[in-house]
Formats: structure tokens, sequence, C-alpha cells
């Protein structure tokens, strides 16, 4: 898998979302109209039907459940109520989807787990307000707007159908004993006191035949319009509550939080532990060799000159420590120069020879936590190549992707010729920095069948700064 091939396919399992979401929010033309009759035809056509057989069922079994709900017989048919409006209500929302609607998020049924256990699943649709809901769809509002809208379907495609061809049948229909003719009583009604002659048949066939073209010239209208009616009160009644979404919303957050703390913790841990284990060991050495310099210096001086020496070594050592973990932290030059140059470097000193790519904008804007982070997960990545790779070369490429509909997204790939074998191993540093980029929100996508080669995305959102 190349690294472009990697990259497109992270991106889509970065951010989900079509590449024409843009054209399916432009306003349909007449064309696009009339493209959808005969879908919307067929879900008006079999609205009442459905809504009638619904309300016969879902009343029988809930208002016989509810006269027997003294013993137990009765709470069990109600429940089953519950789950038949559900049915319905269901079959309502697959039918508005299949009409060329827009889908509508579904209720979490099983929410917070409640569902767990026979007790808590026979008596959950009591204290679920969508249960409720569906109920009243389908025993009162469903079944009345039915009757509305497949009466108005009827008659507009029976007026427009049989406006325009009634110049075929009309002639085999005897007209004697007629005595109302609208053609007539509209020219009295425009003209009164006229003294028009003229053939009533054929003005009334001329007048059925001008309706007839009107209804089907605005017959796609009204059938979206009924459909649109519909697909509104299913969004009020049968779809999921914005305070479900922002439940979700709240828990994701909270994990993600809880992610990112974690990792945090985990690297301020290792960070201590590595300053405790190098450094800090060096230190305390370099100090009790300049003691011993201190009590050597006038008795044996030639010895002083030695341990001046190992302590100017051992000071080199403990300052090149401290160099390798100031990496861990964002340089003065991510800061400065921003993020590409910060990564430019990191790539320079890496061991393995890095080539580095630079794809961001000019404009992109990157929030100074979305730049700290990445160059740390940069560095990670890196580190990672040169202690467990084997490799000889790698590649670091930076850059940003637009979606306009989840928004705009970072992509930071590092991609290495070594041997492979790289997993998101709980315990390991691929999960910790896992950790790192779920608390972004954020997706790392790891790519390292054994024998190599190894890439390794993180795609992280964010929200450009805006100019002050």
């Amino acid at each position: 898998m190349t690294t472009t091939d990697a990259s497109a396919g992270a991106a889509t399992a970065a951010d989900g979302t079509p590449a024409d979401t843009g054209a399916s929010r432009r306003r349909p033309g007449y064309g696009a109209l009339w493209a959808g009759v005969p879908r919307e035809l067929g879900f008006l056509i079999l609205t009442m039907p459905i809504a009638i057989v619904g309300l016969s069922v879902l009343w029988t079994v809930f208002f016989t459940g509810l006269g027997l709900i003294a013993i137990v017989v009765g709470i069990f048919l109600m429940v089953a109520a519950f789950y038949i409006a559900r049915a319905f209500g269901t079959l309502e929302l697959v039918r508005l989807r299949w009409a060329g609607r827009p889908e509508i998020r579904r209720p979490d049924w099983s929410r917070d787990d409640r569902e767990q256990g026979f007790w808590r699943a026979t008596f959950m649709p009591f204290v679920d307000g969508h249960y409720w809901l569906y109920v009243l769809h389908t025993m009162i509002v469903n079944p009345i707007v039915s009757v509305v809208t497949w009466t108005v379907t009827i008659v507009w495609l029976s007026v427009g159908l049989g406006g325009v061809t009634n110049w075929l049948w009309q002639p085999f229909i005897p007209e004697q004993g007629r005595s109302f003719w609208l053609n007539e009583w509209l020219v009295d009604r425009v003209v009164p006191g006229n003294d028009l002659s003229y053939d009533v048949v054929v003005g009334e066939r001329i007048l059925e035949f001008v309706l007839g073209v009107v209804f089907l010239l605005t017959l796609p209208f009204v059938f979206r319009g009924l459909t649109v009616l519909h697909d509104l009160i299913a969004r009020g009644m049968l779809g999921a509550w914005r305070s479900e979404a922002l439940e979700r919303e709240v828990a994701s957050l909270a994990a993600s939080r809880g992610a990112a703390v974690q990792a945090e913790d985990a690297s301020l841990r290792r960070l201590e532990r590595d300053i405790h284990d190098g450094p800090q060991q060096r230190l305390v050495r370099l100090q009790m060799d300049l003691a011993t310099i201190e009590r050597r210096l006038d008795q044996d001086p030639e010895r002083a000159r030695a341990l001046v020496g190992e302590a100017r070594e051992t000071a080199r050592e403990a300052l090149d420590e401290l160099r390798a973990l100031s990496r861990g932290f964002a340089p003065p030059l991510l800061q400065d120069r921003g993020l590409a140059s910060a990564l430019s470097s990191l790539a320079a000193r890496s061991p393995v020879t890095v080539a580095f790519e630079d794809l961001l904008p000019a404009d992109a804007a990157l929030p100074a936590a979305i730049e700290r982070n990445a160059y740390f997960i940069a560095a990670e990545l890196l580190t990672n190549v040169a202690k467990h790779s084997d490799a000889s070369a790698a590649r670091l490429r930076v850059g940003m992707r637009d979606t306009g509909v989840t928004g705009r997204w970072l992509d930071l790939w590092v991609t290495d010729n070594g041997r492979g074998g790289a997993s998101l191993t709980a315990g390991h540093g691929l999960a910790g920095l896992q950790e790192r980029v779920q608390g972004l929100q954020g997706v790392l996508v790891v790519d390292s069948p054994a024998g190599g080669p190894t890439s390794i995305g993180a795609h992280i959102p964010y929200t450009p700064l805006t100019a002050a």
C-alpha cells in the first residue's frame, strides 16, 4: 500500500462524508421534481391503507391490553402494542427514505443499556417517551393525515389524467339530461348577462382539458408538498430527540477528554522516569565528582585534573540527554515559525534519513494546540522508526483537507521502508499515541504488514483561526 493510497483510504475513514454532499443541498429543478413523482406517488398511494391497518391492529391490541391491565396478560398486550407501534413507525421512516426524503435518525432504543434483562425490556416501553409518540402517531396522527393526503393525491391525479384524456373517453358518455355545465357557469360569472352562443359540450371538454393540464403541471409540487408534510410529522414524532444527540456528544467528549488526560499523564510519567534514570543520575555523579575535585585540588592536582575531565564528560552526557528529552516539548521554532518549519527540523535531526513533504497551504491557520500535538505525534512516530523499524529511509508528510461537511482535517503521515509489524497493541507506544489522537477527536490509521513498508497516519479535525 503506497502512502498516497493509504492517505486516500484514511481520508474516507476520517470524515466518512460523501463527495457530492454539496450537490444534494441544491434546490431541485422542475425536472428533478418530476423524476421523484413515481416514488412519491407510491408512498402516498400506500399511506392510507397502511395507516388504516396500523390503526386497526394497534387500537385492538392496545385497548384490549388496557382493559385487561388488572391481570398480567394485559401488561404483555400493552407491551406488544408498543412494539407494534414501533414497527409501524419504523416502516414509515423506511418508506419516507424510499420516497427520496433525507434519512431521519431513529431513536436509540437500547440507550443506557436499559434493555438488559427480561423485566427491564418488558417495562421499558412504559417509561420511554418515544414509544408513546409512536403509539400516538400510529393510532391518531397518521390515520388523520393520511386520509387527507391520500384524498388530495387521488383527486389531483384523477383530475390531471382525466382532463388531458377526456377527448378520448368523453364521446362515449351520454350527455342527455345533463343540466349543469361548469364552463357555462363560469362564463356567466365572468361575463354577466352575456348572450354568447357556443357549443357547451365542446366548451366543457376544453375546460376539462385546461384543468387537466394545470393539475398535471402542478402535480410534482403537490406530491412533494404532501410527502414533505409526512416527513415533517415523522421527524417531530418518530425521530431521535436533540437531547439524545447532545447526551451522546457529551459522552463522546468526556471519553475523549479522559483519553487525552490519560495520554498526557502517561507522557508525564514517562518523562519523569526518563529524567530520573538519565540526567538526574548524571547530575548527582557530577556533584560528587566536583566535591572530590574540591577535596583533592591541593593534595593531588593530577588526580583532580583527571576528575575534571570526567566531570566535563558527565556534564556533556547530561546535556545531550536533556536535549533529547526536550524533543518531547514544543520547541521555540514551532512557536516562532509554525508547524512546517518545526517538522522540517525534526526530520533533519532524525537518525534515519527522513524526506519531509510540506503540503500545508499558507492560510492553514492551525490552532496552537493542534500544532503542538501534531509535533508530538510526529516526534513519537519518527522515534519509533529509529528504534524499532530497522528502516533506512522514511518520509514525513503533512497536509490539510477541507471536507466542507466535517470541516478541516490535518493529515500527518510517516512512512518507512522497515520490517513492518507495527500494531495498536494495548500498553505499547502506538496505543498511547492512538489515545492522544482520539483525545483530539481524530483517527489514527496503521498499515504495517509483516516485511513492511509501514504507513501510519494521524488525522486530526480542527477549526481554523479567524483573523482578528
